[in-house]
């Protein structure tokens, strides 16, 4: 269990995918450019589930305050929140209502 201070260390941001491609030599990764109200690239291992030019306009949810990380090579200044089930199956989390970039979830 983790405390709520814990949890509010936590940034949550709303995010608009700007470009999205897969990562070249994975069938998993995709890399995305988004704005959070700055510009920053994200990797995320859901190419099985989406098809990078669907993902283009989405609202995400993204973790804005992890230390950047390397995936394949490729650096990602953040993750962004997806659910699965047992069946595999994939569903990022996206807003219920349009809402600005850069807005924060609480």
């Amino acid at each position: 269990m983790i405390t709520i201070e814990d949890f509010a260390k936590v940034e949550l941001t709303i995010g608009k995918v700007l470009e999205a491609q897969r990562v070249e030599g994975s069938n998993k990764l995709i890399v995305m450019k988004v704005d959070t109200g700055e510009e920053r690239q994200i990797v995320a291992g859901i190419g099985k589930a989406y098809i990078p030019e669907d993902l283009i306009g989405k609202n995400i949810v993204v973790v804005t305050n992890l230390q950047p990380a390397k995936l394949m090579g490729v650096e990602s200044q953040g993750m962004l929140l997806a659910a699965s089930d047992d069946e595999g199956n994939l569903s990022i989390i996206t807003p219920e209502k349009g809402i600005k970039q850069g807005a924060k979830v609480k």
